[in-house]
């Protein structure tokens, strides 16, 4: 997995010991709210998940990057893709910001060098994403990024002991290509 780059960004695959700065996201209940996974209580929750996150990288069956600044290198969060179906040339995409870092733009900056790797690199032809309805932030994200809204997933899958309804996003090769002219 390459180091991808944007004007304020570093997107690296993600390491072992991003695990106490990825703790500190994750167990935040703003941050988990809207992930599925249950909220972290311990860092060697964020030691597991990442180990759990490079093994399937290995295995070229999902890849994460952790995101940092640039001028900084501080960690703010992560993205990544959760699983490949290279067979039908598809993904879907997840992502998590540290609270502090909300609202100044990051994610949709991540995720544009993100999706065009997947298009232009990994020739994928479309990239998923499915949302809480609850999750406004990212239903903003995604409509940012031009991806297209499928439907309702109902009931779709739990999250923290809860069925939840999911809504599926989408974003196709040749849509990506005509907004960005990339």
């Amino acid at each position: 997995m390459k180091h991808l780059e944007t004007q304020r960004l570093l997107l690296r695959p993600i390491e072992l010991n991003d695990a106490p700065s990825l703790f500190t996201f994750w167990s935040d209940p703003n941050v988990s709210k809207h992930m599925n996974i249950e909220t972290f209580s311990e860092v060697t929750q964020a030691e597991q998940m990442i180990l759990l996150l490079q093994k399937l990288s290995v295995e070229q069956k999902a890849c994460r990057w952790t995101i940092l600044l640039k001028h900084t290198s501080q960690v703010i969060g992560s993205c990544g893709f959760n699983y490949f179906d290279f067979e039908n040339e598809r993904t879907e995409i997840g992502y998590d910001l540290g609270y502090p870092f909300w609202g100044n733009g990051y994610i949709p900056e991540a995720l544009q060098s993100l999706i065009s790797f997947g298009f232009h690199e990994l020739g994928l032809n479309r990239i998923e994403a499915k949302v809480e309805p609850e999750n406004i932030n990212s239903l903003k994200v995604l409509k940012k990024l031009h991806f297209v809204e499928e439907g309702t997933l109902r009931q779709y899958e739990k999250s923290k002991g809860q069925l939840v309804d999911l809504i599926m996003f989408s974003v196709l090769r040749n849509d990506w290509i005509e907004h960005t002219n990339a």
